[in-house]
């Protein structure tokens, strides 16, 4: 597969690409006889691998120290695997944090008709309001 046909697969440009390779995010890439990029399987797994992991956040830093672990001799595949967990971790907690928020825009399209209701009865005012941090972050608990 040529660096056209990977670009479109992946949707990342031809020079992101390129710059994945030049600073080592992705090991580099096997070249044919006129020099241009011949991707192979284990390629196209490291590119989809980072730009999956870009995408959830992983720093260029660690995918180039995580890439250069893969090129090393020695017992390296340990180190390599703190980076992928440490990467499960974060996107835990942002999933948490999403979730939360999913549920107080879940909340807030369910009573809105109510509470506008409410608001123009008088029933609620803009010193009777319910604790909005409360009822999703506190009772969720």
């Amino acid at each position: 597969m040529n660096s056209k046909e990977v670009s479109e697969l992946f949707g990342i440009s031809k020079d992101t690409i390129r710059y994945y390779e030049r600073v080592g995010v992705i090991p580099p890439i096997s070249r044919d006889h006129n020099g241009y990029r011949v991707f192979k399987t284990k390629d196209l797994n490291w590119i989809f691998l980072v730009k999956s992991l870009r995408n959830a956040g992983l720093s260029i830093d660690s995918l180039i120290e995580f890439a250069a672990l893969s090129q090393m001799e020695g017992d390296v595949r340990s180190h390599q695997k703190q980076i992928l967990k440490n990467q499960l971790e974060e996107v835990e907690a942002k999933l948490a944090q999403m979730n939360k928020v999913r549920e107080l825009l879940v909340y807030k399209i369910e009573t809105y008709d109510e509470h506008i209701a409410q608001f123009q009865s008088g029933e609620l005012t803009d010193n009777k309001v319910e604790e909005l941090w409360k009822k999703i972050f506190i009772e969720k608990k």
